[in-house]
C-alpha cells in the first residue's frame, strides 16, 4: 500500500516537471558552499552511452525550484520536492530549511543510489572529512543526534504551552502549562546548537521522522 501511494505521488510530481532551456551548468565556486548544492550521477541510456546528470539546488531561489542538467546542459526543472524521470528510473530530490534531505536515483525495481556531491560543495567537503577522519566524523554525527533529541525533549513542551495560549485554542481546549521552563539564554543556545546539528544532518543526507522532527516543522 505504501509503495502504491509513493508511486502515485511520484507520477503526479513527474507531470509537473518542465523542460530545460539548454543553458550550461556553471562550475561550482568555493564561496557558493553556503547556498548551493550540486550532485552527480552517470547513467547508461538506450543509446548505450554513459551520460552525466547533475542536480542543482540554489537555496536563494525564491521559487524553491530544483534543476536537472544532462551532460552539462539544462535538461529539466521542477519544484521541491522534485522527481525527474531518467533512464531506468527517477531522480528524487528534496530539501529542508537546512539543506538536502534526499538526493537519490530510484530504479524501476525500487533500488536506491545516492548521488555524488561536487567535491567543492559543502556536502562534498563533509564527505571528504568522513573519508579522512571517520572516527571524528562519527562523533560529530552522534553529537548532532543527541543535540536534536535534547532540543526536542526540552522544546516540545514549551512550544505546546505557547500554542495552547492562542485565543482560538485556549477557548476550545484550555491552556497547557509546560513542566519545563528554560531561561531565554538557554533556549537561544539550544536553538543555535539545534540549527548547527540540523545542518550537519543535512550535509550527510540524514533524515529521521523523530530525530529531525523539530527541523521539519518549518518545512511542513
Amino acid at each position: 500500500m505504501l509503495r502504491f501511494f509513493k508511486s502515485k505521488r511520484r507520477q503526479r510530481a513527474i507531470k509537473k516537471v518542465k523542460d530545460g532551456d539548454g543553458h550550461a551548468l556553471k562550475p561550482f565556486r568555493f564561496y557558493e558552499v553556503f547556498y548551493r548544492s550540486l550532485f552527480y550521477i552517470k547513467l547508461r541510456e538506450e543509446d548505450g552511452e554513459m551520460h552525466t546528470y547533475a542536480v542543482h539546488v540554489d537555496y536563494f531561489d525564491e521559487n524553491e525550484s530544483i534543476d536537472l542538467y544532462r551532460d552539462g546542459k539544462h535538461h529539466a526543472k521542477a519544484s521541491n520536492p522534485a522527481f525527474f524521470p531518467v533512464s531506468g528510473g527517477v531522480i528524487e530530490a528534496a530539501t529542508t530549511t537546512y539543506g538536502l534531505k534526499r538526493i537519490h536515483y530510484v530504479t524501476e525495481d525500487e533500488q536506491e543510489v545516492v548521488l555524488s556531491p561536487d567535491r567543492r560543495s559543502a556536502e562534498g567537503l563533509r564527505m571528504r572529512l568522513d573519508a579522512k577522519f571517520p572516527e571524528i566524523s562519527s562523533i560529530i554525527g552522534k553529537l548532532a543526534v543527541i543535540i536534536l533529541l535534547i532540543s526536542l525533549i526540552l522544546g516540545l513542551p514549551q512550544l505546546a504551552a505557547m500554542i495552547s495560549q492562542l485565543p482560538i485554542i485556549e477557548e476550545r481546549w484550555g491552556s497547557f502549562t509546560s513542566p519545563i521552563i528554560l531561561p531565554a539564554w538557554l533556549n537561544t543556545t539550544l536553538l543555535a546548537a539545534g540549527t548547527i546539528a540540523a545542518i550537519e544532518r543535512a550535509l550527510t543526507l540524514k533524515n529521521h521522522w523523530l530525530i529531525d522532527m523539530e527541523t521539519s516543522w518549518w518545512d511542513d
